[in-house]
């Protein structure tokens, strides 16, 4: 396969038309929300670089990552694949929760991406680009194997290495930092260099910031700014808007080095977040729920695409697309071929050109369980956990969520109700046989396992009794 994909891609190309070919930055967040970011919303967090380029290029706003928490995301992203493809469902195998509360034995999947799945860094660097991942990985050990000339920070973890100042032990290449200095400036200096030298040569810079991942570790050089500020009606967290300022000036950064480096308006810029936010710090209201949940704000992200002289700027589109969708656009983008696997998504080139979007259906499956944060506004169906096993599909303006627990539907019409607070799984019984029937088909023809086996340790008697002491303290706690 990989042998084919560079042969294929390598013969497209004459080396005048790759000297004309754009470069292409993904800067992808961490458990950045749908309303993080000025341009969306947000009443306290300032991000002027970020909103400049999202004016001046195509504005996404139902734009979904396909899972709702981290390393399945990044599955999706990289392979084009939903979760049943690659079987990436959680962060880890392990069990999540208390098994006293877990009514079915979850499926635990993997937690590596195949390797003989062809990323789509490893089809760009097969046709030609110089390709490095800085900042996350989280789906191996080593991210070169899959499609990557330089990596700068990425392992196997989830999180930043011993917080976001130096030392950051085991990290590559991150282990000649200055103590004071914040990780996410770290990670754009580097970006920086990459640009710089190879202001020659066409290449992909995959920047996928730890930022704003926990621990809420504060950038000290902005706390008394925003403890000094006025808090907004929906963000305040003061630690959470300097790591998200500390995104902004990274943003800043690259821009400058692009235009000094002459390569701006030869870049394509692709702006993106892996899941909703961290619930206990950040707010994506009007949409329900937070990272970990199938709601709306678990999944619903900010999504950009900056690309000179294609896309007009000061553009909103509401078309629904998803992380899966990425693998063919970067590909059309830059005129590379498709390798020869399933892809679940289909190009945004289209739209980004002005054509319209026909109507589809995006799907989600989670067959495992996350815990709760605690019982707070945050919380959704239940405060033992933020998901239990679950499918969901969009279509169009609706959505269904189907939990295999129990069974329950519910159903929501996404354009009357952005927040799904009505569930209409009664009064539409029509849409909720259609969806349910389309989430069915889809699960059967991609073989996404459903779980069904009783969990042993499973204790009714328990659950109960967590759910009403959650309750109670949550209560306590408002008064």
């Amino acid at each position: 396969m990989r042998l084919w994909i560079t042969l294929f891609t390598i013969m497209l190309f004459s080396a005048s038309q790759a000297a004309e070919r754009p470069n292409l930055l993904f800067i992808f967040m961490d458990d950045y929300g749908w309303k993080d970011t000025s341009y969306m919303g947000s009443d306290f967090y300032e991000t002027p670089n970020i909103d400049a380029l999202a004016e001046e290029g195509m504005i996404f706003t139902n734009a979904y990552s396909a899972s709702a928490n981290c390393a399945p995301a990044r599955a999706c992203l990289l392979s084009g694949q939903y979760t049943p493809r690659h079987e990436v469902y959680n962060v880890g195998t392990g069990p999540r929760g208390n098994a006293k509360h877990r009514r079915i034995n979850f499926i635990p999947g993997v937690d590596t991406l195949n390797p003989d799945i062809a990323t789509w860094a490893e089809t760009l660097q097969g046709a030609g680009f110089h390709t490095a991942t800085m900042g996350k990985w989280h789906l191996s050990d080593d991210p070169i194997p899959y499609g990557f000339d330089i990596n700068v920070g990425g392992t196997h973890s989830g999180s930043p290495p011993k917080g976001y100042y130096a030392p950051h032990p085991r990290a590559p290449s991150l282990d000649e930092v200055p103590n004071d200095e914040y990780l996410t400036k770290t990670i754009s200096l580097r970006a920086v260099d990459f640009i710089k030298e190879n202001a020659d040569n066409p290449w992909v810079l995959y920047l996928t910031h730890f930022a704003v991942h926990t621990p809420l570790d504060a950038n000290k050089e902005y706390v008394a700014k925003y403890r000094a500020k006025e808090p907004g009606e929906i963000h305040n967290h003061v630690a959470m808007a300097t790591m998200i300022e500390s995104v902004d000036q990274s943003v800043g950064r690259l821009i400058k080095a692009l235009e000094e480096s002459g390569t701006r308006n030869n870049t394509i810029i692709v702006f993106f977040s892996d899941n909703g936010g961290y619930g206990p710090a950040t707010d994506m209201a009007p949409l329900k729920g937070y990272k970990g949940t199938y709601y709306e704000g678990g999944i619903r992200v900010p999504f950009f695409v900056n690309w000179p002289g294609v896309v007009e700027g000061g553009q909103i589109n509401e078309t629904p697309i998803i992380g899966v969708d990425l693998y063919p656009t970067f590909c059309e983008m830059l005129g590379v071929g498709l390798p020869e696997q399933p892809l679940d998504g289909e190009s945004l080139v289209p739209l980004l050109k002005g054509g319209e979007g026909k109507e589809r259906s995006i799907y989600w499956h989670f067959p495992a369980y996350l815990q709760s944060y605690g019982v707070s506004h945050f919380e959704q169906r239940d405060p033992l956990f933020r998901s239990r096993p679950c499918s969901v599909v969009r279509r169009g303006d609706w959505k269904l969520l189907q939990f295999f627990e129990s069974g329950d539907l519910e159903l929501y019409n996404l354009v009357n109700d952005i927040g799904e607070t009505t569930d209409l799984s009664q009064s539409n019984p029509e849409k909720l046989e259609e969806l349910k029937k389309d989430l069915e088909n889809w699960r059967e023809a991609i073989g996404a396992p459903v779980p069904t086996e009783a969990n042993p340790d499973f204790d009714a008697k328990a659950e109960a009794k967590a759910i009403e002491s959650a309750f109670a303290k949550a209560a306590k706690k408002e008064r």
